[in-house]
C-alpha cells in the first residue's frame, strides 16, 4: 500500500493544517483498519473542540503507562520469592537499591551513602523517599498501609509517570506540522517495557525539554536543562557537541556558546554543593563508571564470551580497571564523533538537530561498554523526530523489548525454565541490528534529504527543532552539491 492509496481524495485547498498520519504512513493507515480506517478528508486536524493532538497522545501515554504499571506491580511490595521479578518480567532498580542505599531508614543519597547515579539523579531518588516516608507516616483510616518499598515504587513510579507525560508533550512541540508523530512515542513498546525499570525518564525529560527550549530559540534556557540534564545523566553532552556541529556548519556559534555556558553553569550549581559536602561520594560516579567491566548487553561482552574472556583485560580483580577495554573504547567512540562531524559537515543540506543527535546517542551505546536494557529510552524521543515512520520504530521497540524478556529468563536460568546464554545473545544482536538499521536510514535521509519525511510531506519545512538553525544559510562545509538542493521543497 503506498501513501497515494490510502489519501483520501480532496481539492488542492482542502488541506489539513498538519501531517496525517493515516494519509501519509501505510503502518499508520493499515492500523487504522481497526477503528474504522484512516481519517476522513473532512476530519481535518485542528477543529476537534476537546480531543486535539496533544490531547489525544497524552492519553495514550495514560494508557500505555498503566499497562507498564501493571506489569511492575507484582514486584513492588519487594516479595520477590520464587524468583517472581523473573518470571514476571517485573524487575526494577527501585526495590532492591531501597534497601541497599539506606532509603528505608531516612539515608539521603551522597550525603549518607554513595550511589553510581550522577547528583540530580540522586535528587530525584531522595524526592521520592521522601515522599513516601510521609505516606508511610500518615496513619490514618483513609490510606492502606503498604511495606515502605512498596510505597516507595509506587511514589517514583508515579513521578517518571509524570516525566513520561511531559516528554511526550515536548516530543509533540517540536515535530512541527506533524503533531501525531509524539504518538510513536507514546505507544512505543520501549516505553512499555522500560518506564519503570530505572530513574532515566527524569534524564530524558528534562533532555528532551532542554531541545523544546533550543526549538523556540531560548538558548539560554536550552543551556540550563541541558545542564539540568548532564546532571542526571551525561548522555545530553553528545546532544550539545551535534549542536556544535550544526551551529559550525550554520555560522552560529555565538547562540551555541550561550547554550554551553549557561549548561555549564547550571551542572556546576547542582555538583559543586555535593563536591564540596560529599567529595568520595561524590567523585564514586566516576570511580564506578571507570571501574565497570563490560555490560552484558553491549558488543563487548559478546566479545569476551567468545574469546572465554581472555580478550581485553582479562579476568578482572575487585576493583580493577579494564584499561584496554576504556582504552579501546575511547578510541572507537572518538572515531566514530568523527565520522559523524564529516557526515554533518559535508552533507548536501543541513541535517536536522534530531538526526545528528540520534546519531550521536546511538553509536554511544552501540560502541560504549556499558548498555543497560533501559537506556532504549533515551534513543526514543531522538528516534521518533529523526525518522518518524511506524515501521521501523515499531520493529526496533519489539526488539527492545525482546531483549528485556530473554534477559529476565536468562537470569532465571535454565534450572528454572529460563533461556540459555545463546539465546540472550541472540536478542541482543536483533536489537544491535535493529538500531543500526536505524542509523543507517538516518544517514541515508542525511544524504538523499529529498527522502526525508519531515521535510518532504509539507511544503517549506526545514528543521522544526532546529531554531536558530531552521533554513539557516551554511558557513561552514565540507562539501556542496546543488543537484540535491534543487530538489528539496524548502530554501537549503
Amino acid at each position: 500500500m503506498s501513501a497515494a492509496d490510502v489519501l483520501p481524495p480532496r481539492a488542492e485547498g482542502d488541506r489539513p493544517d498538519r501531517v496525517v498520519p493515516t494519509w501519509t504512513d501505510e503502518v499508520a493507515a493499515q492500523a487504522s483498519e481497526a477503528v474504522g480506517g484512516p481519517w476522513g478528508r473532512h476530519a481535518v486536524t485542528g477543529r476537534a473542540l476537546f480531543w486535539t493532538p496533544l490531547r489525544v497522545c497524552l492519553l495514550f501515554t495514560v494508557l500505555v503507562l498503566a499497562l507498564a504499571w501493571m506489569k511492575q506491580a507484582p514486584c513492588a511490595n519487594g516479595d520477590w520469592s520464587g524468583s517472581r521479578q523473573y518470571t514476571h518480567f517485573c524487575y526494577s532498580d527501585q526495590v532492591p537499591l531501597f534497601g541497599i542505599y539506606g532509603l528505608d531508614h531516612g539515608a539521603v543519597p551522597y550525603l549518607d551513602v554513595r550511589i553510581e547515579y550522577p547528583v540530580l539523579t540522586g535528587g530525584f531518588i531522595a524526592v521520592a523517599a521522601a515522599i513516601s516516608h510521609v505516606y508511610d507516616g500518615a496513619k490514618t483510616s483513609l490510606l492502606p498501609e503498604v511495606p515502605p518499598v512498596e510505597s516507595y515504587t509506587v511514589v517514583t513510579c508515579l513521578l517518571l509517570s509524570i516525566c513520561a507525560l511531559l516528554i511526550t508533550r515536548a516530543v509533540l512541540g517540536l515535530s512541527g506540522r506533524r503533531p501525531w508523530d509524539a504518538a510513536l512515542l507514546a505507544l512505543s513498546p520501549v516505553l512499555l517495557v522500560h518506564a519503570f525499570t530505572n530513574w532515566d525518564l527524569f534524564a530524558v525529560a528534562l533532555t528532551t525539554f532542554a531541545m523544546l527550549a533550543w526549538a523556540r530559540r531560548w538558548p539560554v534556557a536550552a543551556g540550563v536543562l541541558f545542564g539540568l540534564a548532564i546532571a542526571a545523566k551525561f548522555y545530553p553532552l553528545l546532544l550539545l557537541g551535534g549542536l556544535f556541529l550544526l551551529c559550525l556548519r550554520a555560522g552560529l556559534l555565538r547562540a551555541w556558546t550561550r547554550t554551553a555556558v549557561a549548561a555549564l553553569v547550571a551542572w556546576l550549581v547542582v555538583d559543586i554543593p555535593i563536591a564540596v559536602l560529599a567529595p568520595d561520594n561524590w567523585a564514586w560516579f566516576f570511580v564506578f563508571s571507570r571501574q565497570r567491566p563490560a555490560n552484558p548487553e553491549t558488543m563487548w561482552n559478546f566479545a569476551l564470551y567468545l574469546s572465554d574472556g581472555r580478550w581485553f583485560d582479562g579476568p578482572l580483580a575487585k576493583d580493577q580497571v579494564p584499561t584496554v577495554l576504556n582504552t579501546i573504547v575511547t578510541v572507537v567512540l572518538v572515531v566514530f564523533a568523527a565520522c559523524v562531524a564529516w557526515l554533518t559537515l559535508a552533507a548536501p543540506v543541513r541535517p536536522r538537530v534530531p538526526q545528528v543527535a540520534f546519531l550521536l546517542v546511538a553509536g554511544f551505546l552501540e560502541l560504549n561498554k556499558v548498555w543497560s536494557p533501559q537506556y532504549g529510552l533515551w534513543l526514543l524521543p531522538l528516534a521518533v523526530l529523526a525518522r518518524p515512520r511506524w515501521r521501523s520504530l515499531l520493529l526496533w521497540g519489539a526488539a527492545e523489548a525482546l531483549v528485556w524478556m530473554v534477559t529476565m529468563l536468562n537470569y532465571l536460568g535454565t534450572q528454572n525454565r529460563g533461556v540459555g546464554i545463546e539465546w540472550f545473545f541472540m536478542a541482543v544482536t536483533i536489537r544491535d541490528l535493529a538500531v543500526l538499521v536505524l542509523m543507517g536510514l538516518v544517514v541515508r535521509d542525511i544524504l538523499r534529504p529529498d527522502g526525508d519525511v519531515v521535510r518532504t510531506t509539507w511544503l517549506g519545512i526545514d528543521d522544526p527543532a532546529g531554531g536558530v538553525l531552521d533554513h539557516a544559510t551554511d558557513a561552514v562545509t565540507l562539501r556542496r552539491s546543488a543537484a540535491h538542493r534543487d530538489r528539496l521543497p524548502f530554501p537549503g
